[in-house]
């Protein structure tokens, strides 16, 4: 699938990052995501539809409502690209709780 927008740069929005919370519970329509917002429902669809670009939601149409969801795969991309930086930072701690120790 060839997407036009980059993940990273996706999420780099909090109120995309707390619309994908949000999806972490279910399937959810635009409408019921915009309730959880305080700006108009364009402006939410806006930042779904970017969601969407980059792979971070799917789409599924039920009749004449569409649910969005999140996309697991492009999740475990972006968790797998942090893994580095969580190992950086755990021999960072690890290193400084030794140090604290020696004193």
């Amino acid at each position: 699938m060839d997407t036009r927008r980059d993940i990273y740069q996706a999420i780099a929005d909090p109120t995309r990052r707390a619309i994908l919370m949000l999806l972490t519970v279910g399937a959810m329509t635009p409408n019921t995501i915009a309730g959880h917002f305080g700006s108009s429902r364009q402006a939410v669809s806006k930042h779904i539809q970017i969601l969407a670009e980059c792979g971070a939601v799917d789409q599924d149409q039920r009749g004449r409502e569409i649910y969005y969801q999140l996309n697991i795969d492009k999740m475990k991309e972006i968790d797998r690209w942090m893994e580095a930086f969580r190992k950086m930072w755990e021999d960072r701690f690890n290193r400084l709780d030794n140090l604290l120790n020696d004193l």
